[in-house]
């Protein structure tokens, strides 16, 4: 070995370990010769030296068995000592890169998983056309002629591919270096230069030219679309806003800066990790649960007075006050107009069991109580992926509820229309629930981004007929005469495209933050004793006064047969029909521009007109 590789540092934890497995395999070479030799010794080593009858208080003070004792001390010592290490290298080797979040995260700085990478061509990641000219990811030559990878899309996928930085993305997690792949110690020490295999090209399930829509339609606002096909899982698009490029984080300056900008929080992927409370599109989880429940018929009344849960209470109106009033109403007419009073009656009659139930169907945590429903779990589980690297570069965080048995009325009232405990939702879970109503079997089919991955079943959330029902009300929302975003898909169905959705708004306390850093503005708060002596000072983040008003949009289309499920979410958007249902109807008109809604049905006009051409051409024939 060359002298001059013992000073370089990046070798020394591979000379360590080799030293150290020698040195063990020494000590363990001196233990079988010592078992061995012992084993040809049949008679007591004290015989030689005392007789056998002396007391046992007198043989255990003879130094022969005090030495035995120390020796024994001394090798139980050493072998813990040995298995705690062995079992730190387990853990580090077979089980941190799947449990422990910090050390995926740093797994980037790993010099030989970085080389390893670095010295393989990686596969081109194509769309789900499988044309070179709509790659994700490819590699060109540069104007110094050196071979580079390019991401035509950058900012619209860097949260889907991610980075050599931060948390695993799809780049690393298909094209990463398997553990048997990586070199012996001995390879690392001699410097000897291994060579991987070139991947595979690997097509995924997204659409750029639907990527690049969604990127269109939240260009300069902040929030998040997930479009899914909800028979067989596959995610068609996924984008969050703000986003950052792969250059930004090949430099390390720039990279502090965006991960310290928490007001616009560009490196988080706002589909798959940011909590939103939903609104009034819970109230399309609150009909699912109806529907297991078998009450689905249930009608209640919707009055100026308002509606009181428990005695104490505040009352629950709708978005106008008192002045909004439905009458009595069932399930269909209530998700039609969205009234808040409804449902949260018919939370209060479903109970949590059944709230419960139907959110675990959808994948949804359900916790006793808010500190558990807010830690954020990741959800792995939930992908249908070909390897467990995929699954955690996309699992996303636990949306949850908090559901406890005793839980008062009021807060299962304020449940049932999105608010008070069901406020841990993520566009992608919300996304999921639309995708079970949409699915021709009632079926939730587990998300997937590998084309070739055949579909998967995640739960039997409903039976066929009863999501049929639910699309036909969910119709209602945008093509209904009362329907709260009926003008906004006016266009849409006039072209005969049939949709179905669900509005929702929800108010947020958010920070003030500083426009220059973006970091949460503080003020210092003081707590004083009963004599009003200051006994501890403290940082407080500072409220801003006005909340944020959020705006929803869950849609399915075509309603016959849906092709695709979306959740849109823009932060500070207003009302639902506002800005998010104004971009989900642009996103569904695009996917029929691609071909993604499949062979549309004609409408009446449109067949009449069809049959009149038909007619006019028999005739001229004649």
């Amino acid at each position: 070995m060359n002298p001059l590789l013992l000073f370089i540092p990046e070798r020394w934890p591979a000379i360590l370990s080799l030293i150290y497995a020698g040195g063990l395999a020494f000590v363990a070479l001196l233990l079988l010769l010592a078992l061995a030799r012992r084993t040809k010794r049949t008679r007591d080593p004290l015989t030689a030296i005392a007789p056998e009858d002396l007391p046992d208080e007198v043989r255990k003070r003879l130094s022969a068995t005090a030495t035995n004792r120390s020796v024994y001390a001394f090798r139980l010592a050493f072998v813990s000592l040995m298995l705690t290490v062995f079992g730190f290298h387990i853990y580090w080797a077979l089980y941190a890169a799947e449990k422990d979040e910090k050390f995926q995260a740093l797994s980037y700085k790993d010099l030989r998983n970085r080389r390893l990478a670095e010295s393989t061509l990686r596969g081109w990641i194509l769309d789900r056309t499988g044309q070179l000219e709509r790659a994700l990811a490819l590699y060109r030559r540069d104007e110094r002629g050196q071979i580079v990878r390019e991401y035509p899309l950058d900012q619209a996928t860097v949260h889907l591919l991610g980075t050599d930085r931060g948390d695993p993305g799809l780049e690393r997690a298909l094209f990463g270096v398997e553990s048997g792949a990586l070199p012996e110690a001995i390879d690392v020490a001699l410097e000897r230069n291994l060579r991987q295999p070139a991947t595979l090209d690997v097509r995924l399930t997204i659409d750029r030219e639907l990527q690049k829509a969604v990127v269109e339609q939240l260009r300069g606002r902040h929030g998040a679309v997930v479009i899914l096909n909800p028979q067989t899982g596959e995610v068609l698009a996924m984008y969050s806003n703000p986003s950052y490029s792969v250059k930004d984080a090949q430099d390390e300056a720039t990279w502090i800066r965006l991960d310290a900008d928490k007001r616009d929080s560009p490196l988080v992927n706002r589909a798959l990790s940011f909590y939103y409370i939903p609104g009034s599109t819970f109230k399309t989880i609150i009909m699912l649960a109806a529907y297991r429940a078998g009450m689905q018929d249930a009608e209640f009344v919707c009055s100026s007075n308002g509606y009181y849960a428990q005695p104490g209470a505040r009352p629950i109106y709708d978005d106008g006050g008192p002045a909004e009033v439905h009458g009595r109403l069932n399930l269909a007419r209530a998700y039609e107009v969205s009234c808040n009073q409804y449902f949260a009656q018919l939370a209060v009659k479903l109970g949590p069991q059944r709230i419960r139930e139907a959110a675990r169907a959808l994948g949804i945590g359900v916790y006793d109580n808010p500190d558990d429903a807010l830690r954020g779990r990741k959800q792995p589980e939930i992908w249908n992926a070909s390897s467990s690297a995929i699954a955690r570069a996309l699992a996303p965080r636990e949306a949850t509820i908090v559901a406890a048995d005793r839980m008062r009325p009021y807060d299962l009232a304020l449940i049932g229309f999105g608010q008070g405990y069901a406020g841990q939702m993520t566009p992608f879970a919300m996304a999921l629930a639309a995708s079970a109503i949409a699915n021709l079997e009632g079926k939730l089919m587990k998300p997937k981004i590998e084309l070739d991955r055949p579909p998967e079943t995640f739960a039997q959330v409903v039976a066929p007929q009863q999501a049929a029902e639910m699309r036909a009300i969910m119709g209602r929302v945008t093509m209904g005469a009362e329907g709260t975003a009926r003008r906004v898909f006016a266009a849409l169905t006039a072209a005969g495209i049939t949709t179905g959705g669900k509005t929702g708004t929800a108010q947020k306390d958010v920070p003030v933050y500083d426009p220059k850093t973006g970091e949460p503005v503080t003020v210092k708060k003081y707590e004083r004793d009963r004599t009003g002596r200051i006994i501890r000072e403290y940082e407080q983040v500072l409220i801003s006064p006005e909340k944020r008003i959020d705006s929803w949009f869950l849609c399915i289309a075509p309603l016959e047969r849906p092709q695709i499920a979306m959740a849109v979410i823009v932060e500070g958007g207003g009302y639902g029909a506002r800005a998010a249902a104004p971009v989900a109807a642009a996103l569904v008109a695009k996917a029929r521009d691609l071909g993604l809604l499949g062979p549309l049905p004609q409408s009446d006009a449109q067949s009449g007109a069809n049959r009149r051409a038909r007619s006019g051409k028999r005739a001229a024939a004649r």
